[in-house]
């Protein structure tokens, strides 16, 4: 499977499927709140894999209750539900989908294409039972599970391998010491521009307004982009830094995600000021 999924990755081939598919998908998920909403933004990370626990749970608990007597209307209940709620929770994972990198894409249209076949299987098994033919029902549910439960696989690979939609760069913060760490003159340090400074190695942006000074990760939680090189706009009232690759946009005084593609917020430092130096640490 490994050596698949290796393969899936560098499958040149599906692009010209995943390429359509991505314009349509953000041609057809244009407004910015809608997308933000999809990719989880208002709660502070991506939502589809929190969509995705209620068609799997209600899917198994079909299964287990194909597999005892008696209980053929509430399994097709719990059918219905996780068929009509996977729904809801894919169109989610394609917006996610649609922002990932090449490789990713590729992984994830496997993915999407593994589960749309178990929500086939699974319409066809509701279909089947409303009938009263549950023998059938029970089969194709079974199949239908086996097909999601490969979606479930690859879409691991996609998240823990790859990465896709997991936060890029709180692994940062592993890298760095503890105690506070110098970073700069407060009286060197310009209203309202984003600076950048290492701590041990590690990037950060500084933004000074007034004499409050907000410390926070460069990398961007989403694909890694240079924060230090976005625009710093103003919405919703707050000052925020814009990623120069993607558009996420975080608030600067909290390091909370304003406009996806992230679902994630962004790590901001705690700060003090020793004898005229802005000083920073681990949180």
């Amino acid at each position: 499977m490994r050596a698949l999924l290796t393969k899936i990755e560098q499958a040149s081939g599906l692009d010209r499927v995943g390429d359509r598919l991505q314009r349509a998908v953000q041609a057809t998920l244009r407004p910015q709140r809608v997308r933000d909403l999809l990719h989880g933004v208002w709660l502070g990370h991506p939502l589809h894999p929190a969509m995705v626990q209620v068609p799997v749970g209600a899917w198994i608990s079909t299964a287990v209750l194909d597999l005892m007597p008696g209980q053929r209307r509430a399994a097709t209940t719990l059918c219905a539900v996780g068929t009509v709620s996977a729904l809801p929770a894919a169109v989610a994972g394609l917006n996610d989908w649609a922002a990932l990198a090449r490789d990713q894409r590729r992984v994830g249209l496997v993915h999407a294409a593994s589960n749309s076949v178990g929500l086939a299987f699974y319409a066809g098994s509701v279909a089947a039972r409303m009938t009263g033919r549950h023998n059938l029902g029970r089969t194709l549910g079974f199949l239908g599970l086996g097909a999601a439960s490969m979606g479930a696989y690859i879409g691991g690979h996609l998240a823990y391998k790859q990465g896709a939609q997991v936060n890029q760069s709180i692994s940062e913060l592993h890298r760095m010491s503890d105690g506070w760490h110098s970073l700069a003159d407060m009286a060197a340090l310009p209203q309202r521009q984003l600076i950048t400074r290492e701590v041990d190695d590690v990037s950060v942006i500084l933004y000074r307004h007034g004499d409050e000074v907000t410390v926070m990760l460069e990398r961007c939680p989403h694909q890694s982009g240079p924060l230090g090189e976005g625009e710093v706009q103003e919405i919703d009232g707050h000052a925020c830094v814009v990623c120069p690759w993607h558009g996420s946009a975080f608030r600067l005084n909290g390091g909370e995600v304003v406009h996806g593609p992230s679902g994630n917020d962004q790590q901001v430092l705690p700060t003090r000021i020793v004898d005229g130096v802005l000083e920073t640490r681990l949180p």
